[in-house]
């Protein structure tokens, strides 16, 4: 029933929010300049985004035995795959989907969407998730972050 839900969930938020709206987003704007052959790397971020937001959807559901839904979350802290190296990797591969959508079509729209999302994305994480996850793991959540940065490292530094 648990992977029936994370299923659910993935149909009804990622693919609409990082699949369907973006698509729409894309062929109803304007692009701002043409990238040319460079373009093809989209499918590339697109690729990479959905297995990683699968790989971690599979995790939360098999490993954490919850759904990444809040209202289903998982009971056990999932700290293994993408989560070793950034703790909120779900959010970071919506954000290389939606760049994908960027590369793709260039666009005012697209990067407004894109930092919308992640303005959504860290505003969430910091006054939801973060507080959620510490009460409910404590110890092992403060662990976890100190090894692992939100957003993973940036020219050696982490964010």
């Amino acid at each position: 029933m648990t992977a029936f839900k994370s299923i659910l969930f993935f149909l009804l938020v990622p693919c609409l929010l990082l699949g369907v709206l973006p698509y729409w987003l894309m062929l109803n704007t304007t692009a701002i300049l043409d990238l040319g052959v460079l373009r093809w790397t989209a499918i590339l971020l697109w690729f990479d985004g959905t297995w990683i937001m699968v790989w971690c959807f599979y995790d939360f559901t098999f490993k954490g035995r919850g759904t990444p839904a809040p209202i289903d979350p998982p009971k056990e802290l999932v700290v293994s795959g993408p989560y070793r190296v950034v703790r909120n990797p779900m959010y970071f591969a919506g954000a290389i989907v939606l760049m994908g959508y960027f590369i793709w079509r260039p666009s005012f729209s697209m990067m407004v969407a894109w930092f919308l999302f992640m303005l959504a994305a860290h505003l969430f994480v910091v006054f939801y998730e973060e507080p959620t996850l510490r009460k409910k793991f404590s110890a092992a959540y403060e662990e976890y972050c100190r090894n692992v940065p939100r957003w993973g490292r940036l020219f050696g530094w982490r964010i």
